[in-house]
């Protein structure tokens, strides 16, 4: 491996799509709470969004005043390669990133940059696993999707939990999810646009079962798993059609960690019996809409990228995620919990993810990888520190 990504380059991190709602969330936390030493940016594509952004950065932090802001369109190749290039990290907030975000992740691989995003798009994943996963590895980029609440509560849930378990025994892991946040229109649009693509997504995943390794003596499943009322949480559990439990699972096809047999089911956990019956039938509405492209594009115009839920809104906000973890005679509960999923956590695991790659010793791993693969313990410090609750709830 030719890791490229060295301490030469004048740049650590630059936050991409710095002046979206989630974008200016990033680079508020990033101002209060990055380390005096860390060279970071800001890029997006007007430069008088930028100029703005920094000077109410500089309210947060009088040393913002000297960012550099790099006027910058995820459409313009050669501007995206230049920026890849000055820099050892990128994290983008630029969604949907099947519309906006391939070109980044190519000059990402090709410049050895390491390379944190927001997406839950399966179909998207997929496709960059397909397209630059290899120039990644070549050059040493780390491409690491998904590092918001998709997917990071999970995979670290996970990651948590089976460390909790014995070594080198069959494990078994449920997830239940519960929270009372609401969507920004950017994470509306790109939900809307991953409804309206099933063949697609189905397509990609196929291709890249084709291209993956395929695991030698041990085994890892992610099955839907069926609604049931469950007693170790006392709620509904509804399965939960995410992106979250495939990471959860290539983290443990990557890690032997996680034992010779792993499996790992996804649930939404809802306390009464009509909201377990009606969130079916509302989300299945809702695809239905999104297959239709019309449809589709006045949905998302509803609510526009760049709208988001109000500082009080989202202080009132919070999420639970509770694992139940088994395996060698022993059974754990274990927790992951924090403030506002979709914006103020999601800033704060996007900004940290960022950091933890550009400054903190990790693993050897270069490609396509999971948070959980990429960072591992040393996010799981990082998110601690900074307010996010793991935690062992109970060990029979």
């Amino acid at each position: 491996m030719n890791r490229q990504n060295d301490a030469t380059r004048p740049l650590d991190v630059v936050l991409f799509g710095a002046t979206g709602f989630v974008g200016a969330l990033t680079a508020e936390y990033l101002a209060a709470h990055a380390p005096a030493t860390l060279r970071w940016a800001l890029a997006g594509r007007s430069r008088t969004k930028l100029e703005k952004l920094r000077e109410r950065l500089t309210a947060i932090a009088p040393r913002c005043a000297d960012l550099q802001l790099l006027e910058t369109d995820a459409d313009d190749a050669d501007a995206l390669a230049e920026l890849a290039a000055s820099t050892r990290v990128v994290a983008t907030t630029v969604g949907p990133y099947l519309r906006y975000g391939e070109k980044l992740v190519a000059a990402c691989a090709e410049a050895g940059t390491d390379y944190a995003d927001l997406t839950g798009e399966a179909e998207f994943i997929d496709r960059m696993y397909l397209e630059h996963d290899a120039r990644a590895r070549e050059t040493g980029a780390r491409i690491v999707h998904a590092c918001g609440f998709d997917s990071v509560p999970h995979d670290l849930g996970a990651y948590f939990t089976v460390k909790q378990l014995p070594e080198d025994v069959p494990l078994a892991v449920d997830g239940f999810v519960r929270t009372n946040a609401v969507f920004s229109g950017g994470t509306f649009a790109s939900a809307l646009t991953a409804m309206g693509r099933g063949p697609q997504m189905l397509a990609a995943a196929r291709e890249r079962r084709l291209h993956e390794p395929r695991l030698v003596g041990r085994r890892v499943g992610t099955p839907a798993g069926s609604p049931h009322f469950s007693g170790e949480t006392g709620t509904w559990a509804l399965p939960l059609p995410t992106v979250d439990p495939t990471i959860v699972g290539r983290s443990a096809r990557a890690l032997e960690r996680y034992g010779p047999d792993f499996r790992y089911r996804h649930f939404a956990s809802v306390k009464t019996l009509p909201m377990a019956l009606g969130a079916p039938v509302a989300i299945g509405g809702l695809v239905a809409a999104a297959q239709v492209e019309g449809v589709r594009e006045w949905l998302m115009s509803r609510y526009e990228p760049g709208q988001g839920p109000d500082e009080e809104r989202r202080g009132r906000s919070w999420f639970t995620v509770r694992f139940v973890g088994g395996g060698g005679g022993r059974r754990v509960f274990t927790e992951v919990s924090g403030g506002d999923p979709g914006y103020g956590e999601t800033a704060k695991i996007l900004a940290e993810s960022a950091v933890c790659l550009a400054l903190d010793e990790l693993p050897e791993t270069s490609g396509q990888v999971t948070t959980a693969v990429a960072m591992g313990d040393a996010l799981l410090d990082r998110l601690t520190a900074a307010g996010l609750r793991f935690r062992v709830a109970a060990v029979r």
